[in-house]
């Protein structure tokens, strides 16, 4: 177990000893895929930490419809803004696979704060990039075209989960369609012409559960 928490960017900087101490305050679980693990507007009381698998963070509009913000992979966190600020969930949170997570009550979550600085700077660096991709968003929906979207958010899927050999990056993907044009900011139309278009360029090739980037033919 300690090797698995050695691959979670939050405790880089912590020894054998403080990886045992968080091991024994968190509670381990595997989680179905598709499960809620928690609910937009609700009171935040959990601290989570992703081992294996994947998650996706989204918000839902009075009509239903939903908008991915993020996807979360194995080796992050999530779940600290509410038990920061003590205020309701800014998302729902719901696994895309079969997922394996650490768990720590809010008391726990604050105990470490407290006494591991490294940690508390971890989170802090966590928010910065978080808040500085919202705004990069936010930039994005203003000012670029749909497919463009689309190309850039392939893109970051790929620098952030891809594995590169050669001109070829592979990256899992546990997202379906749908999601990948909620985090986009498109149709699923747009989406699927677009994806059509890299497919026939031989820029994109999809698998099951993964897809391939051909960085030669892209910069082509």
């Amino acid at each position: 177990m300690i090797e698995w928490l050695k691959k979670v960017s939050l405790f880089d900087n912590l020894n054998d000893a403080q990886l045992e101490h968080i091991l024994r305050i968190s509670h381990r679980r595997t989680i179905p895929a598709g499960t809620i693990l928690f609910h937009e507007k609700e009171m935040g009381l959990t601290f989570y930490v992703v081992l294996a698998g994947s998650l996706k963070l989204f918000t839902k509009s009075n009509s239903g419809e939903e908008k991915v913000l993020s996807l979360v992979n194995g080796g992050e966190s999530f779940g600290e803004l509410s038990l920061l600020d003590g205020r309701p969930r800014s998302a729902s949170a719901q696994t895309l696979e079969p997922t394996t997570v650490l768990e720590l009550s809010s008391e726990q979550f604050m105990e470490l704060m407290e006494t591991h600085f490294d940690i508390t700077r971890g989170i802090l660096s966590e928010l910065c990039r978080r808040l500085r991709t919202t705004n990069e968003h936010v930039n994005d929906l203003t000012f670029l075209d749909g497919r463009t979207r689309v190309l850039k958010n392939l893109i970051s899927l790929a620098n952030k989960s891809g594995k590169r050999d050669g001109n070829i990056i592979s990256i899992h993907m546990s997202l379906n369609y749908d999601e990948l044009a909620q985090m986009a900011g498109v149709t699923k139309a747009i989406l699927s012409e677009v994806i059509r278009e890299l497919e026939t360029r031989g820029v994109l090739q999809f698998g099951i559960n993964e897809y391939k980037l051909n960085l030669l033919k892209l910069r082509g």
